[in-house]
């Protein structure tokens, strides 16, 4: 009996003990959540609140049903759309249905998708509206600041401001660590059905009309305007302000220097026609030959 007793008061001061030190914990994470790593971080140190179905952290966070991400409360997400683990919705963006966000992306603040478009793995996306049926491969970037630069009276490199967005049209499809900047005095536009490879760097203030091709590793400097159905082979590159008209076709390697207006065919570096551009090539031959 006298052993019966003893087991029975200590498991009383136990749970006593237990109760004691759960609601310390609570108590100091309440009082002091900055004291456990950052302020209000997504760890179980966070204080949470329940809000509907999902618990919602200080920040106003919450997991998405449908894949485990974080979306922010005041997102406005379609209930088909998938969104990752890992993957974060932030305030104010707009997920259409059926969307599909890759694990590790991240949807900035404000952001528009159109829905069916597919997201892959480490995209971010900020400053810019997604159209309908897009396809946006792993580690794109789109709607980060413009390279712009310049040097004030004193001497001193100072950067423009870069306050406007990228427009993305209906069923584009951008390759894999591809990267769009945002526009400074107009808004960088991809048309519709535009495609674009992988490694391609489109600068601030770009206008890319509809059903165009760009292949790998093009760069296209600021404030370039593109008509439609252009095709830009491997690595070519137009310098800043310069138009190029509809219907233009360049050879891989080539460098747009100046407008080109006529539609047709061009390559070499300045671009020229093509056909003018195969007879220096021709003539270089020849002459490398003799000597």
């Amino acid at each position: 009996m006298e052993i019966l007793v003893r087991r029975l008061a200590s498991t009383d001061v136990a749970r006593c003990l237990s109760t004691s030190l759960t609601r310390s914990a609570s108590n100091f994470r309440t009082r002091f959540p900055s004291q456990i790593g950052s302020l209000c971080s997504f760890s179980h140190f966070s204080v949470t609140s329940v809000e509907g179905d999902a618990a919602v952290n200080c920040l106003g966070f919450r997991t998405w049903h449908n894949g485990g991400g974080t979306f922010h409360h005041s997102a406005c997400i379609e209930p088909t759309a998938v969104i990752e683990v890992g993957a974060v919705v932030h305030a104010k963006s707009v997920v259409g249905a059926s969307v599909h966000i890759g694990s590790g992306s991240v949807i900035g603040h404000a952001v528009t998708i159109g829905q069916s478009t597919k997201i892959g793995f480490n995209v971010a996306l900020s400053n810019c509206t997604v159209g309908d049926f897009c396809v946006i491969h792993n580690g794109v970037c789109i709607g980060q600041d413009g390279f712009g630069f310049f040097v004030n009276e004193h001497g001193t490199m100072k950067k423009k401001p870069q306050m406007l967005n990228v427009k993305i049209g209906t069923n584009v499809e951008i390759g894999s660590n591809t990267c769009i900047d945002r526009g400074s005095w107009r808004d960088t536009v991809i048309g519709n059905n535009t495609k674009i490879d992988n490694l391609v760097q489109i600068g601030h203030n770009v206008i890319i009309g509809d059903c165009c091709m760009l292949c790998g590793q093009v760069g296209i400097a600021g404030s370039v305007t593109i008509g439609d159905y252009v095709t830009l082979g491997g690595r070519v590159a137009i310098r800043d302000h310069v138009s190029v008209g509809s219907k233009v076709r360049l050879a891989a390697l080539s460098c747009v220097t100046k407008d080109i207006k006529e539609p047709g065919d061009y390559g070499g570096f300045p671009a020229i026609p093509i056909s003018a551009w195969r007879r220096q090539v021709a003539k270089h031959s020849q002459a490398s030959r003799k000597k």
